[in-house]
């Protein structure tokens, strides 16, 4: 997938850029490779009613960041909220989607990951203490901090993470071990080549 070194992204450092359809702002966090990107992760500044942008052949994962929440009107029929605290939903990047906000803007944290290229795995978990992260080789971690603070407990050399900050963690051709340890909330990101 990448034999980039792991690395800790400070929020401050998004890349701030227009939805592909003009119709919001996104900050993007981290993409591999570039330029045709097998995976992205961003946030989402939805602040009206809008459609969300197409993507063919690839997949994505949506979950709530901040605000009251989001409904998502599909061409086909299916409504889906997003609901605080951290409301989520996967759907396939070429439906229709249309993102009505149910009372104010809302950032909403954005996986997306070629179907034909990736396995993507996303979970949200509360950091009490220690949490070991084991990833195999060729294999990507993404841990987004949600609330809270958070440190590498190990001898990575990583820096600490602040609320919004997304460490990225490599395994090149070994397995890697982490050890993240602090208190708050993370979602966590597994992204493996196919």
């Amino acid at each position: 997938m990448s034999n980039a070194r792991s690395r800790v992204v400070p929020a401050n450092e998004y890349r701030r850029e227009r939805w592909r359809n003009g119709a919001g702002w996104t900050r993007e966090i981290a993409s591999e490779p570039a330029g045709e990107w097998a995976w992205r992760l961003s946030i989402a500044e939805i602040e009206q009613d809008a459609p969300f942008s197409r993507f063919e052949g690839i997949d994505r994962e949506i979950v709530l960041l901040s605000g009251n929440g989001v409904r998502l009107r599909f061409d086909d029929g299916n409504v889906h909220d997003l609901q605080p605290p951290h409301g989520r939903l996967r759907f396939a990047g070429e439906a229709g989607v249309h993102g009505e906000l149910i009372d104010g803007a809302t950032q909403d944290f954005n996986l997306m990951w070629r179907r034909d290229a990736i396995d993507a795995q996303l979970w949200h978990r509360p950091l009490v203490g220690p949490m070991v992260i084991f990833a195999d080789p060729g294999t990507t971690w993404a841990v987004h901090l949600l609330a809270g603070q958070a440190r590498f407990a190990d001898d990575s050399g990583l820096p600490g993470l602040a609320q919004g900050d997304t460490a990225l963690l490599h395994a090149g051709d070994a397995r890697l071990r982490h050890v993240l340890d602090g208190g708050g909330e993370v979602l966590l990101a597994q992204l493996r080549p196919r």
